[in-house]
């Protein structure tokens, strides 16, 4: 529920910015708006649990990126902030092995006019952005994006200082950065910012000469209009992708992949099968995978494939192609591994396995709670809706699971 438009004039709320009582503000909030925990906890990029924690005073927020995502999250009023705002640091997720301070101390300084914008900079702007694609996998994007949006705004903000080729360059990241951002609205289900995004993305990627992006842009919005059960529009879109000029052939597989997803919403199974048959030729000899398909590659290929067998209700291959993806995942990928597995309870349940199915949407049942909202979350009800319509008591077992954790 968004906030009423007087929301910030009302003296508790006022008072608990000023205090900087992180629980007060919380709890205040969601009096006042009338939100749940979980409503919350969405906007800020928190699980309820947390948020709770942090309310009833368990927990403390020392941490200066979460104060970020809660000032940002809910729109807390600059003047409401004095000084503060300044104080905050421009955010980044210092992980073991994921994310290191040196490539976010060099972005900080070329953004404050210590160091000069060079290659070294945009190299290491370049690498923090691929370790925040790694950290997204494991801690999903309600927790990621406000911290790389902070930093997109750093990155930009160098445009002016950037000439000739460094220029090119700085413009091919900031596409990069936009592509990114556009998929972590998209996996919040922000159509209207994921649009925008993708847009911005599109633009720098065709100013900076970066046919790979470009496509990769256009095919992440076919993905887009799969999502909203679009085929025809995926299907167009990732023809587009395919067809642009500058793309490597991972991008033109994912592309082509994504056509045959689209084509099987439509219930076009000889199409949709035709485009993946061309798509797994395509990525058998792809070595030109850029840095964010990472991912991409035969597994990710075979549960895809998986997911175009459910469209058209093909249940058996379903399972198979879905079993055998995820097979190959890392643990690493909590939200794809939350995503795939509920898409592997539903091929079972459709196909009335119903043991399988909760037995499958069990496993993932609490990655999809923290890190798969809103898509693999929607998804495990579907299977228990669908279990239920089919008598099944393993989806009353299901309902009762997801209830626990809603």
């Amino acid at each position: 529920m968004e906030p009423e438009p007087d929301v910030w004039a009302h003296p508790r709320l006022r008072a608990a910015v000023a205090a900087e009582d992180w629980a007060a503000l919380l709890k205040s909030w969601r009096v006042l708006t009338r939100a749940s925990q979980s409503r919350l906890g969405a906007r800020v990029g928190l699980s309820q649990p947390d948020v709770s924690a942090i309310e009833n005073r368990r927990r403390r927020v020392t941490s200066a990126e979460v104060r970020q995502r809660i000032v940002r999250g809910l729109g807390v009023p600059a003047e409401l902030l004095g000084g503060a705002r300044t104080e905050l640091p421009l955010p980044s997720l210092v992980l073991p092995e994921v994310v290191a301070d040196p490539a976010m101390d060099r972005v900080r300084q070329a953004g404050d006019g210590r160091m000069r914008l060079d290659v070294a900079s945009l190299e290491a702007m370049e690498r923090l952005l691929a370790s925040h694609r790694r950290a997204e996998d494991t801690l999903g994007s309600r927790v990621v994006a406000g911290v790389v949006a902070a930093q997109f705004e750093r990155v930009a903000g160098l445009y002016d200082q950037a000439r000739g080729p460094l220029a090119d360059r700085l413009v091919k990241v900031m596409a990069e950065y936009a592509q990114f951002l556009a998929w972590m609205a998209q996996d919040q289900d922000d159509t209207p910012v994921a649009l925008a995004w993708f847009d911005r993305s599109y633009d720098w990627a065709l100013e900076a000469g970066h046919g790979d992006m470009a496509a990769t842009t256009m095919s992440m919005k076919a993905h887009l209009a799969w999502s909203k059960g679009r085929g025809r529009g995926c299907v167009r879109l990732a023809e587009a992708a395919a067809a642009t000029p500058g793309a490597s052939r991972a991008t033109r597989a994912m592309a082509l992949q994504m056509a045959g997803r689209g084509r099987a919403l439509e219930g076009d199974a000889e199409g949709a099968y035709r485009n993946l048959d061309e798509a797994h030729r395509v990525i058998l000899d792809a070595r030109d995978a850029p840095p964010w398909l990472y991912f991409y590659g035969e597994s990710w290929f075979s549960a895809q494939r998986g997911m175009a067998d459910v469209h058209l209700k093909a249940w058996s291959s379903a399972v198979d192609h879905l079993v055998a993806g995820l097979a190959g995942f890392a643990p690493a990928f909590r939200r794809d591994r939350a995503w795939y597995g509920a898409c592997l309870a539903h091929a079972y349940a459709g196909a009335g396995e119903a043991e399988a199915a909760l037995e499958a949407a069990l496993a993932v049942v609490g990655d999809a709670a923290e890190v798969g909202r809103p898509h693999a979350w929607g998804e495990l009800h579907a299977v228990a809706a669908l279990l239920l319509r089919r008598g099944a008591q393993e989806g009353r077992v299901l309902v009762d699971v997801l209830a626990g954790l809603d």
